[in-house]
Order: structure tokens, then sequence, then C-alpha cells
């Protein structure tokens, strides 16, 4: 198979620009914000979730505790 100009002009290829010097302000499109908003929310209730059963369970030993002493 014989490859011409138009197979590697670079159509249908993922293009991830890095910032440079000339552009520190570069924030992706709005996919990339997208997604960043997604994780963090993510994250946020990831960390929501874990800081609840750490509560419970600090509160279930708590009356572990209680209960045995009583």
């Amino acid at each position: 198979m014989t490859t011409s100009s138009s197979d590697n002009d670079g159509q249908g290829m993922i293009v991830n620009p890095k910032p440079t010097a000339d552009n520190q302000d570069w924030d992706g499109d709005e996919a990339d914000r997208a997604d960043r908003l997604r994780f963090e929310e993510e994250q946020a209730m990831i960390r929501e979730q874990s800081e609840a059963r750490a509560a419970a369970k600090a509160a279930a030993e708590a009356e572990a505790a209680k209960k045995a002493t009583a």
C-alpha cells in the first residue's frame, strides 16, 4: 500500500498542545475543562464519602467502647 500526502497530513490524529512560553494561559478546549470539572467533583464526592465513613466508624467504635465499660 502506498501512502499519499493525504494519509500523513495529521487528519484524525489526536493533538495535545503543550503550553509554550508564548502560550502559558492555554487551558485546553471545552472538553478538557469539562473533564477537569468532572474529576474535581468526583474527588470531592470521594472525600466526602471517606470522611462520612470515618465518622461513622469512629461513632461505632465509641458506642462499642461505651457498651464495654458499662
